[in-house]
Formats: structure tokens, sequence, C-alpha cells
């Protein structure tokens, strides 16, 4: 029964509009290019640093902290399975992840990614403007309000677009959709925890 159910995903995968596939590539293109920016970084390269960090973090990776170095690895290894996330949402081989976790993992994924990013956006907007008091330098509160915050919403929004018609065409819909809000709602939850944005 499962066999002929994946045949079935399979088939219906390879009809589907070619916008979604872009928009799955996309993603997925994304996060291979920030996994490789990280490696970057890990690997001791210090161009970028001074405007996607805080200065205090930018210091640890110029002294090649331990503990900033395995970080750096771990968020990389994560980039790249959000990668391959996205890409389970139209090849044939991710009718073999359940629904429900797909659904979880990519939405997940996608809110955290727009909200930190509509964060840096909104936070640098109004920090420039005067209205926000902040202890971010203005060099890199530049770098955060023109560059990261919207690298991070156009990240953000070709995951949920890639979740939104992946959920459409998936059947379950009320566990589907209990599975969708629980993605939403854990990444609503890490980003509480982190302690929001722009310092």
């Amino acid at each position: 029964m499962r066999k002929k159910q994946r045949a079935l995903t399979a088939v219906a995968q390879s009809k589907l509009p070619l916008w979604v596939v872009w928009v799955a590539y996309g993603a997925c293109a994304w996060a291979f290019l920030f996994a490789a920016l990280s490696c970057y970084w890990a690997l001791g390269g210090m161009v970028g640093v001074d405007t996607a960090v805080s200065p205090h973090i930018a210091q640890l990776a110029r002294a090649h902290a331990p503990g900033l170095l395995a970080l750096l690895w771990i968020t990389a290894l994560v980039k790249v399975f959000s990668g391959f996330i996205a890409l389970a949402l139209v090849q044939s081989w991710g009718s073999r992840v359940p629904h429900g976790l797909l659904l979880i993992l990519v939405w997940g994924a996608g809110t955290l990614l727009f909200v930190h990013g509509g964060l840096f956006l909104m936070v640098g907007i109004l920090a420039l403007s005067g209205t926000l008091s902040v202890s971010t330098p203005s060099t890199t509160l530049h770098w955060y309000t023109f560059l990261w915050g919207p690298w991070w919403l156009l990240g953000g929004l070709l995951f949920l677009m890639g979740a939104w018609s992946f959920f459409l065409r998936s059947p379950h819909r009320p566990v589907n959709f209990a599975c969708s809000i629980l993605g939403v709602l854990g990444a609503l939850f890490l980003l509480i925890l982190s302690g929001g944005t722009i310092g």
C-alpha cells in the first residue's frame, strides 16, 4: 500500500507547476549558499563577519574561539539539512518522509527565517530613523537593515511558499493543518528563546 502511495506521489510531483519546482530549488539554493558562508567562516575566513554578527562575536571569530567554530559548523549542517528539506517538497524521494514531519520542518524554517529577517529590517529602519535606540554600531546596523534583513526575508518567503504549495497538495488536511501550526508555533517559540534581534 505504501509503495502504491509513493508511486502516486511521484507521478503527482512530476506534474507540479513550474513555479512550485523553482520555489523549492530557490529555497535549496538559498540554504546551500548560506551553509557555504558558515563553512567559510568556520574555516577561518573573515570577509563579511563584521557585517553579519555583533562586534563581540566578531572578536570571537578573529580569535578562532572553539565554541564559536563548533557553532558555525552546526549551523552549516542545519542549513544543508534545510536545503534537502526544501528539495523533498518536489522530489520523488521526498515521499519517503512523512508529510506531517515535512510540514512541521518547512513551515518552521520559513517562519523562523521570515520573522527573523522582518525583525532585522523593522528594527533597523526604526533605529536608523532615530525612533528606536539600539547598541549596535551604525555600520553593522546598516548591514543588518539593507543586506541581512532582506536576505533572511527572501529565504523565509521561499520556504513559506514551498510550505503552502505542499500543504495544498497534501492529503489528510486536518492532520497536516495541525502539523503546519505546530511548525509555525515552534519557530516562534525558538525566536522568543533566542532573545530577539539587534541588540
